[in-house]
C-alpha cells in the first residue's frame, strides 16, 4: 500500500479523501501546511505528494521533492500555473483534475453577479438591523444585458447557457474558438466595448496575464461589472482599483485575487492585512470578493478526491497517465506521450 503526503489540507479535503482512500489501496498523511521549499522535505519517504492550487511549486521545491523520492505530484485542482513545469520535466510527473465541476464554478459567477446587482449583500446587513429601508438598493435586469465571456471551455459555456437562461445578449473572446457553440465571437477589444458585463473564464498563461488591464478597461462602457472565477492575475488589480474609484467600472465580483496566496483559506480575521490594494477592495460597497471558493461544491469535492486518487492509483500501476500536464503540454507543443502514455 501506498504512502502518500497531503499538503495544505482542510477539513473538507479529509473528509473526501478519508472515504476514499481504502478503495484506492493508499494510505495518506495530511499536513496543514503548504507544499513550498520549507516543507518539501516532509515528503522524504513517501511514494507521492499531493498538491494545491495556492502552493508554491517552484524550481527549489521541485528539486527538493525530487531528491526526497517523489516522481509524481498530484495536484487536486485544474490550474498548474503554481508549478514550474520546466523544472519538472523528466523529473516528476505532474497530474490534474482537469474538470471536476464546471457547474459550480459558472453557478458561483452568475450567483455572485445577481447578488452584486440586486444589493444582497447589503440588505442583508440592514436587516439584521431592522433597518427595513429600500433607499440606495436599486439595482437593474441582467434581462437584455449584454455579457462578454473571455474563455469558452467548459465552465464558459456553462456560463454562457445560464446566461441565456436570463435573456441576456451574449458575445465572446477566445482565441481557439468553439466551432459548435452557438456564440458570436469578436475580439477582446470589440467584447470590451460593447459588454456590460464580463465574466472570465480562462487559463492564466503568457497570453491571459492582465487580459484586463488599463487599456481594456478604457475601451469598456461606463458602469461595467466584472466577474472573475478564475485565476487573478487575469486582471491588472491596480488598474481595476483605480476603474473602480473612478466609477468606470460600476462593480467588480472576485472570487480570486493576484496575490491571495498569503490570504485565501486562512483565517486573518486577527491580523494586519499588508495588501492595500486588496483590503481597498473589499472595503468597496460595489466590490463582492469570495476566497477561491467557487469550485466548493460537495459534487466537485467527490470528483475532486476520486480524479486525484485514480491519478495516482495509475501511476503505481504502470498505466498511462490521461491528466498528466508537462512543459510540452502547457506550451501547445507535440507531446506524443509515448511513453507508455506518460509525458516523459
Amino acid at each position: 500500500m501506498e504512502k502518500i503526503c497531503f499538503y495544505n489540507t482542510k477539513p473538507y479535503d479529509k473528509k473526501y479523501f478519508e472515504k476514499y482512500k481504502d478503495d484506492f489501496s493508499v494510505e495518506i498523511e495530511y499536513f496543514r501546511g503548504k507544499l513550498r521549499e520549507k516543507t518539501a522535505v516532509l515528503a522524504k519517504d513517501y511514494d507521492a505528494a499531493v498538491a494545491f492550487v495556492n502552493d508554491d511549486i517552484n524550481e527549489e521545491t521541485i528539486n527538493i521533492l525530487y531528491e526526497n523520492g517523489i516522481r509524481i505530484l498530484a495536484l487536486r485542482c485544474a490550474g498548474f500555473n503554481n508549478v514550474d513545469l520546466e523544472a519538472a520535466y523528466g523529473k516528476i510527473h505532474i497530474v490534474r483534475v482537469p474538470a471536476y465541476s464546471p457547474y459550480a464554478v459558472a453557478e458561483h459567477a452568475i450567483g455572485m453577479l445577481l447578488s452584486l446587482v440586486r444589493k444582497i449583500p447589503r440588505a442583508y446587513n440592514r436587516t439584521r438591523d431592522y433597518n427595513f429601508t429600500l433607499n440606495s438598493l436599486v439595482g437593474f435586469d441582467l434581462h437584455g444585458k449584454t455579457v462578454g465571456v473571455i474563455g469558452t471551455g467548459k465552465i464558459g459555456r456553462i456560463f454562457i447557457d445560464i446566461c441565456k437562461g436570463f435573456g441576456m445578449n451574449v458575445c465572446a473572446y477566445d482565441p481557439y474558438p468553439a466551432k459548435d457553440l452557438d456564440v458570436e465571437y469578436v475580439s477582446i477589444e470589440e467584447l470590451c466595448k460593447r459588454s456590460d458585463v464580463i465574466s472570465l473564464h480562462c487559463p492564466l498563461t503568457d497570453s491571459t496575464r492582465y487580459i484586463i488591464n488599463k487599456r481594456t478597461i478604457s475601451l469598456m462602457k461606463n458602469n461595467v461589472y466584472i466577474i472573475n472565477t478564475s485565476r487573478g492575475a487575469l486582471i491588472d488589480s491596480e488598474a481595476l482599483l483605480e476603474g473602480l474609484k473612478s466609477e468606470k467600472i460600476g462593480g467588480a465580483c472576485l472570487d480570486v485575487y493576484e496575490d491571495e496566496t498569503d490570504f485565501f483559506y486562512e483565517d486573518k480575521s486577527d491580523k494586519v492585512i499588508h495588501d492595500d490594494v486588496l483590503t481597498s477592495l473589499i472595503g468597496m460597497n460595489n466590490v463582492l470578493v469570495t476566497s477561491h471558493q467557487a469550485f466548493l461544491t460537495n459534487e466537485a469535492l467527490e470528483n475532486i478526491t476520486l480524479t486525484t486518487l485514480q491519478n495516482l492509483r495509475d501511476y503505481f500501476d504502470g498505466k498511462e497517465l490521461t491528466n498528466e500536464v508537462c512543459v510540452k503540454c502547457a506550451n501547445g507543443e507535440a507531446c506524443e506521450k509515448e511513453n507508455h502514455g506518460r509525458c516523459f
